[in-house]
């Protein structure tokens, strides 16, 4: 952190009658974390961070090691828009890196987990860009499924509701620094989605912590519910996160080759097998509740099966075509993550496994450009096709064998993680459902 960053927050903090910094941070779950300074306690805070107990965050410390240290980013300053605040209590907020005590980066802060994968990539020469699509629902609450709209797939539908939280979520958002591609109705009814400009991956996972609180936010405003739940409704298209991304080094795109075929470099191959390969061992990261695995099923557009094509969107890995003049757009589209995740841990393991196909020059297998749902399973077999894990305990016990993951996120994540998802499985299996009271009360 240097004196300039720290004079520039201090400076706009005067400047803008700022009365309160909001510090955040996550958990290991994904779970935003937050308390608030005084501006007299700001200068303080970007000295020497802010003390707090972790004991009582998700992943953190245990109680006899429980003192804490979050250690804003000036970097991440931003003053909350007009509507957040008032002219008498304005607002901004920083991100934190957690240290523990002496100072040292704790290894339980999912933010410096990324920091270290990139730090790899780094070293390697690349940046890694991504740009993630979240989609999500509006309810009228938090109790039910009634939606706002009947809409479907680009459709314009009246001046209702939805049309409003959308074009005040994409304001505010604008407002609090973030660039908004586009916006649009989803599949399902009630189902949105706002399209954020790619960025560096650090940017990026900070940028979904602020999404995802302003979209919930703007809904609460508006008397209504938003939710990243993956499937929320067992009938309709569940929500994905779809995420595209490439490596550039310095302002070239790395996975551009203007010889190669369909111009995806060699880097570029190799890095979409490493992700293929290892796609089973991240999905309980990118995928990390019980319920991502209802969205995990053929038949509602989300992935199921390992396998790559330009065209197809029943593939795990889509390529987009590159459209002549714009190097700088070819990526990859990693469609299986869904916008509940932890986007720290998911960059991070995408990462991970990107560059061990670098590394190791893996081989991309051929791309499966007709819709997989269709085949046969021998036919799948002939291929090679393997499948995702189908419920969260399949996802973890691919995980718990993953050196790969493992030495992405470090062992304290690696494991506590695992612990806290076998806990979740646990809990479902003594649920009982609606689905099983329906069909088995009335027949045993």
């Amino acid at each position: 952190m240097t004196s300039q960053a720290k004079e520039n927050v201090l400076r706009q903090v005067k400047e803008n009658n700022v009365r309160f910094v909001r510090l955040w941070f996550t958990d290991i779950l994904g779970f935003l974390k937050s308390f608030s300074v005084s501006v007299s306690e700001l200068e303080t805070a970007l000295e020497s961070g802010m003390g707090f107990d972790g004991s009582s965050v998700e992943g953190f410390a245990r109680i006899d090691e429980s003192d804490m240290i979050a250690m804003p980013d000036p970097s991440t300053f931003t003053i909350f828009p007009v509507e957040w605040s008032t002219p008498e209590s304005v607002e901004a907020r920083m991100f934190c890196d957690i240290q523990n005590p002496g100072g040292q980066p704790f290894d339980g802060d999912p933010r410096y987990i990324l920091k270290n994968n990139l730090k790899r990539a780094a070293d390697m020469g690349y940046t890694f860009n991504v740009g993630p699509e979240l989609e999500f629902f509006y309810y009228k609450d938090s109790e039910s499924t009634v939606g706002l709209d009947n809409g479907g797939y680009f459709d314009l539908t009246p001046l209702d509701m939805a049309n409003d939280l959308r074009r005040n979520t994409v304001l505010a958002l604008e407002g609090l620094g973030v660039q908004v591609e586009f916006s649009h109705h989803e599949v399902a009814p009630s189902q949105h989605e706002i399209d954020m400009k790619y960025a560096d991956a650090l940017t990026m996972a900070d940028t979904i912590m602020t999404y995802r609180l302003v979209v919930k936010e703007i809904a609460l405003q508006h008397g209504a519910y938003a939710t990243f739940m993956p499937k929320p409704q067992g009938s309709e298209n569940g929500s994905g996160m779809h995420v595209h991304q490439s490596l550039f080094k310095g302002n070239r795109n790395a996975f551009f080759d203007k010889d190669a075929e369909g111009h995806l470099s060699l880097i570029a191959k190799q890095y979409i097998a490493g992700i293929m390969r290892h796609a089973p061992e991240i999905t309980a990261i990118t995928n990390q509740w019980v319920n991502s695995y209802k969205r995990l099923v053929p038949g509602y557009e989300a992935p199921v099966y390992v396998s790559w094509a330009q065209r197809n969107r029943s593939d795990l890995v889509r390529v987009p075509m590159y459209k002549p003049g714009n190097e700088k757009a070819t990526r990859m589209e990693l469609r299986s993550p869904d916008p509940a995740c932890n986007p720290y841990l998911t960059f991070a393991v995408m990462l991970a496994a990107g560059l061990e196909g670098i590394e190791n020059k893996y081989e991309l297998p051929e791309p499966i450009e007709e819709n997989i749902y269709e085949m046969g399973e021998d036919k799948r077999n002939e291929l090679g096709i393997v499948t995702l894990p189908g419920t969260l305990d399949e996802a973890i016990e691919i995980l718990e064998q993953s050196e790969l993951v493992r030495k992405c996120l470090g062992d304290h994540i690696f494991y506590t993680f695992i612990k806290n998802k076998k806990m979740e499985c646990e809990d479902y299996r003594k649920q009982v459902t609606d689905y099983e009271l329906k069909k088995y009360l009335p027949i045993l």
